[in-house]
């Protein structure tokens, strides 16, 4: 480790011998903080564009405004004259989203002299996140993925583009190929993943994103049975050299329904999948991936399998279920990129215990979980007290604090009660 740099009076973070900066002020940019303080007693820097519920008024971060965090020059510039301030010169600097940390990793050769910087090459990254290019892989090495095609919404109202349709089967789920490209046109009852009933249906969203101006590619997707009990994630770390060391996989309990966070998971249940853990292995080892990468997955019944839908790259905005369950995600960044140690050689880390990460209440959830076998764990695992509430934190003493944490989980019932007050089978 590196000795403490001694601070000027104007530093940020003084008397740490390194500095997370997190680009994003979100849940994931919270739970990042949280692992760091719980590891080491550390503060973290938020760099955002405003100080949003999920760190205001907390005690374990210091944040400095920026315009825009996706505007590449304006980054560079802000990041650059940040550094000599924040009060050490380990800087170990992270995103929260898909789309900043596609940015992050194409400018990271204007900033490695000031930060460490743990991602993969911006090619790889923008390959593996187009998910057309995940579904083609998952073909390739023989890994389970939904049926899928991939409409290119520039043709819609095309003869072709009407070809596509027709093959469909429905109900489908579509989303978007590029995040990016998604994220500047809005609509009316623009969601984060859409699904179509119908032909109709569908027929409607493309429509209405050709109209506001998308014209990259949606994906459409087979529906795979089952609600959110259905659903599965799993989270692995792949060192300097290329070699997975940790795996953590998680069964999703339930997820969010609001328009703007549909599909985020909102309850995970960590146990095993070695299955899974050796198809994500066989494909991160093999395209050469380095740091984490998040899965999205559904178990198939009708297949008997788990099936990949897309990968992050990234640590996912529920991530704090790996610290939670007793692994905390911020070490292996720290021990390799910022400690400088080798983990060539050492044995990978499958986690195997059992336990129950909740942002929503937790009476709010026993309502959602319906499988006899998953409640009847879910409740052994409250009984004997295995669960964590991400937000809730003791080291946090600040009673705006609490006062946002409470108004959160009165608003998760509200938002449930609203957009989906029954557990509901897609199909």
């Amino acid at each position: 480790m590196p000795d403490i740099v001694a601070p000027g009076p104007s530093a940020i973070i003084p008397g740490q011998d390194f500095v997370p900066v997190v680009l994003g002020g979100d849940r994931l940019g919270y739970s990042l903080a949280r692992s760091f303080h719980m590891a080491y007693g550390y503060r973290t820097l938020i760099v955002s564009r405003m100080v949003a519920g999920p760190i205001a008024h907390s005690c374990l971060v210091e944040h400095r405004q920026i315009a825009s965090l996706e505007d590449p020059e304006l980054l560079v510039a802000t990041l650059r004259d940040l550094a000599p301030k924040v009060g050490s010169d380990k800087r170990l600097l992270l995103a929260t989203t898909d789309h900043v940390v596609s940015v992050l990793a194409r400018v990271k050769h204007r900033l490695d002299d000031l930060y460490l910087i743990p991602y993969s090459e911006p090619e790889l990254i923008d390959r593996l996140t187009r998910k057309e290019n995940f579904a083609q892989l998952c073909h390739e090495l023989n890994i389970p993925h939904p049926a899928t095609v991939v409409y290119e919404v520039s043709d819609h109202g095309s003869d072709s583009a009407a070809a596509q349709l027709d093959s469909l089967t429905f109900p489908v789920i579509a989303k978007p190929s590029n995040a990016e490209a998604y994220a500047g046109v809005d609509f009316a009852g623009k969601q984060k993943i859409h699904s179509a009933s119908s032909r109709a249906e569908l027929d409607d969203l493309l429509g209405k994103l050709h109209t506001a101006g998308y014209r990259d590619k949606f994906i459409l997707q087979d529906v795979i049975p089952g609600d959110d009990q259905g659903m599965r994630i799993l989270t692995c770390y792949v060192s300097k050299q290329g070699e997975v060391k940790f795996a953590c996989f998680g069964r999703v309990l339930l997820e969010e329904h609001a328009p703007d966070t549909r599909g985020f998971p909102a309850a995970i249940m960590t146990g095993v999948d070695h299955e899974a853990v050796a198809a994500a292995t066989r494909l991160l080892e093999h395209v050469g991936w380095r740091g984490w990468a998040n899965f999205d997955m559904k178990f198939d019944p009708r297949i008997g399998e788990t099936v990949f839908f897309e990968l992050n790259p990234r640590l996912g905005g529920t991530s704090f279920y790996i610290t939670a369950a007793g692994h905390n995600v911020v070490e292996w960044y720290v021990n390799e990129w910022v400690k400088g140690e080798s983990l060539e050689g050492r044995p990978v880390v499958e986690t195997t215990t059992e336990h129950v990460f909740s942002a929503v209440p937790v009476r709010l959830l026993k309502k959602y979980v319906t499988d006899p076998a998953t409640k009847a764990k879910l409740n052994k695992l409250l009984k004997d007290g295995e669960v964590t509430n991400p937000w809730f934190y003791k080291a946090e003493k600040s009673p705006k604090r609490w006062q946002w944490i409470a108004m959160n989980q009165v608003n998760y019932v509200r938002k449930y009660r609203r957009y989906y007050p029954e557990p509901k089978a897609l199909v």
